[in-house]
């Protein structure tokens, strides 16, 4: 199969050692990462957020109120005690004078619009959104308050779990992405930014890999190869792209971080932030691939063999995955360079792979 070739061009790493670097990367120690967008507010500031969000209720007179979630990488997050006893969490976009990557442009509607529309299908255990405000005047930028999920973070206890568990447990996880994918669209690309939209998919694509090198070109980014080398080898394989036709809705973001389980099943998942409408082969399940893996998120999702046009595209989905990662890093201003050289772990073999297909 055309697919098992390209694990020669990850060099001398086996598969087991890039497997390594991918799970190392995708399950950081997230509560380490530091990140300039993140737009923290007092108790006080918040206590006006939750009055207008949640009227009847005000945040709880407790020291332990408001407590900073640190796990995400842009947003800030934080549990949030009500007066009432009860918990939930606020999210809080970055302020309106951050340096994002263009496609991160009021990401916040897009995650809004996307849960909600999730939410609507039980078979996707979204949390539900109790407000949502854009009017930038108690906050300088976008919030809204959800429904806090129950259950443990997959990402911290997955090493843990017995085999049989863990495997029901990535199934469930396909079968909840392949949920989420039934969801079709009217245009390919994101809800929260009309500029990296288009009718056909290979159009939107190619705005979207374009504005990630814009972003990096701004930052004098280094991915290995030059920017035009990199444009011209999506270019040579942009003709696959030509097969899909109908615009899905992508979580693309749906990493062990992002889900959490209780009693064996998966009782939640987040940070629909990334989300746009586009082919399911970008889904991070299918980014398995990279390294020649077939999951069993994609034996229960039943997608597990792939045509030489969908080779293709797998390669130029993890070109992008990559390329974000790695131009990221350049607004983020990470502690770690963790990212950064995981992401040339992954560019530099799939230049060359669609360079050569």
């Amino acid at each position: 199969m055309r697919l098992r070739k390209t694990l020669w061009y990850y060099g001398q790493l086996s598969k087991f050692a890039f497997k390594l670097l991918l799970a190392k990367i995708f399950q950081p120690k997230r509560h380490e990462m530091e990140s300039k967008t993140k737009n923290r507010k007092t108790p006080q500031q918040v206590a006006r957020m939750v009055e207008r969000a949640l009227p009847g209720l005000t945040l709880k007179e407790d020291p332990d109120a408001l407590v900073e979630l640190k796990e995400g990488w842009f947003n800030a997050a934080y549990n949030v005690r009500l007066s009432d006893g009860r918990e939930v969490i606020l999210k809080i976009a970055p302020p309106k004078g951050a340096e994002v990557m263009t496609y991160e442009k009021d990401i916040m509607v897009t995650e809004v619009t996307s849960m909600r529309m999730a939410f609507e299908n039980k078979a996707i255990p979204v949390p539900e959104i109790y407000y949502f405000d854009q009017a930038c005047d108690l906050c300088d930028s976008a919030y809204f308050f959800m429904e806090k999920l129950t259950g443990e973070n997959l990402d911290r206890v997955k090493k843990d779990l017995p085999e049989a568990e863990r495997k029901a447990i990535e199934a469930q996880i396909g079968r909840i992405i392949k949920e989420i994918n039934t969801f079709s669209g009217t245009y390919f690309g994101y809800d929260g930014n009309p500029d990296l939209r288009a009718s056909t998919w290979k159009e939107a694509f190619i705005k979207i890999v374009d504005s990630v090198l814009e972003d990096g070109r701004r930052k004098n980014a280094e991915y290995g190869y030059s920017i035009d080398e990199i444009r011209a080898a999506v270019a040579h394989a942009s003709h696959a792209l030509d097969e899909v036709t109908t615009p899905c809705l992508v979580h693309w973001d749906a990493w062990d971080p992002n889900f959490f389980i209780k009693d064996g099943k998966v009782t939640g998942i987040l940070d629909f932030e990334r989300a746009l409408w586009a082919e399911p082969l970008m889904e991070a399940q299918f980014r398995a691939l990279a390294w020649g893996g077939v999951s069993e998120s994609m034996k229960a999702y039943g997608k597990t063999t792939f045509t030489p046009a969908e080779d293709i595209r797998n390669q130029l989905y993890t070109l992008h995955l990559a390329l974000v990662m790695k131009t990221e890093d350049y607004y983020r201003n990470y502690d770690t360079k963790e990212i950064s050289n995981t992401a040339m772990m992954m560019i530099l073999p799939a230049v060359k792979w669609l360079q050569e297909h």
